[in-house]
């Protein structure tokens, strides 16, 4: 099986996986809500309790464990416009609407000629977000380009964690021996929350452990976690210095600077890969914040040091 996936195109892999797999496996359930979880069970609300070597928990950061937060919120809209947007390219950033109380941006997906995504996503720091707000700003988006939405298809929110400071094994003690995924182990890019590449690896990790049990499964992946946490230090940095350092309507002039930089430091910062080069370059010139906020920033790198803290 190994070497047939290997050996494989992308656009073939589907047919792969389901000539592997067997109806038997699929357990899945859908609309289920999760009362109580442990190592090694799942309590519904509506009376099942499921049993399982290991259970692995992917439900968001655990709150008042050891981590001070920030939040990137977003609100995005999949609409169907009354006519032809007339864009011929994404618009991934733009930060010329009112900041709101944070850094905000609107970022623009088209997927055909009158249809569109529109996302307004705040960096801010709390979770909460009021949608209604949210949706009149898409709407005031849309109508200052000239759109008129005609059909509102889809919608999406959320709330990612933008990682400040912590103690990732205070956080990980906490965790009492749960095994955990995702943002609910730490593994996610600590200034975007994007999480895809780490669960991709995540997902090769546990395939290829040679025990599947609660404990051994807890001890890998709170290894790896530990050892992304020593790897994102810069990340944490910058994010202190971008929610700590200025006020919240000005943290647009710290990302303006950076988006200024070179498109491959770009693309390494995104991808988690920055070098020593990079980082040296992104902190140098002239400061978009305060120097002494910033250097006030940079030296608190313990929760209780940060108010934010989640």
């Amino acid at each position: 099986m190994r070497a047939r996936w290997k050996a494989s195109t992308a656009a073939s892999r589907h047919t792969i996986l389901h000539a592997c797999w067997n109806p038997r496996w699929d357990a899945r359930r859908t609309g289920a809500r999760v009362t109580a979880l442990a190592p090694t069970r799942v309590d519904l609300a509506d009376g099942t309790t499921l049993h399982a070597r290991a259970v692995i928990d992917g439900r968001g950061p655990l709150a008042g464990a050891g981590l001070a937060l920030g939040y990137q919120t977003f609100l995005g809209q999949e609409v169907r416009l009354a006519a032809p947007h007339g864009l011929t390219a994404p618009v991934i950033m733009d930060a010329s609407v009112a900041q709101q109380g944070g850094y905000r941006f609107v970022y623009v997906l088209p997927f055909a000629p009158d249809r569109m995504l529109i996302e307004d996503t705040h960096y801010v720091d709390a979770a909460a977000r009021d949608p209604a707000r949210l949706r009149a700003n898409i709407a005031a988006y849309a109508a200052a380009r000239g759109w008129a939405i005609a059909e509102v298809l889809r919608e999406e929110h959320g709330a990612l964690p933008i990682v400040l400071a912590g103690d990732v094994d205070r956080y990980w003690a906490n965790l009492a021996g749960q095994p955990c995924a995702g943002l609910r182990a730490g593994l996610f890019h600590f200034t975007t929350g994007y999480s895809l590449p780490h669960a991709v690896r995540l997902a090769g990790l546990v395939a290829g452990s040679a025990r599947l049990d609660a404990p051994a499964l807890y001890d890998a992946i709170r290894a790896v976690a530990r050892a992304e946490w020593r790897a994102q230090g810069f990340f944490r940095l910058l994010n202190r210095m971008l929610f700590l350092a200025g006020s919240p309507d000005a943290r647009w002039r710290v990302m303006e600077r950076f988006y200024r930089l070179p498109a491959p430091l770009i693309a390494r910062f995104y991808a988690g890969a920055t070098t020593l080069p990079d980082k040296a370059r992104i902190l140098s010139g002239k400061p978009p914040v305060p120097v002494l906020q910033a250097l006030d920033a940079a030296r608190r790198i313990h929760p209780h040091q940060i108010r934010t803290s989640a």
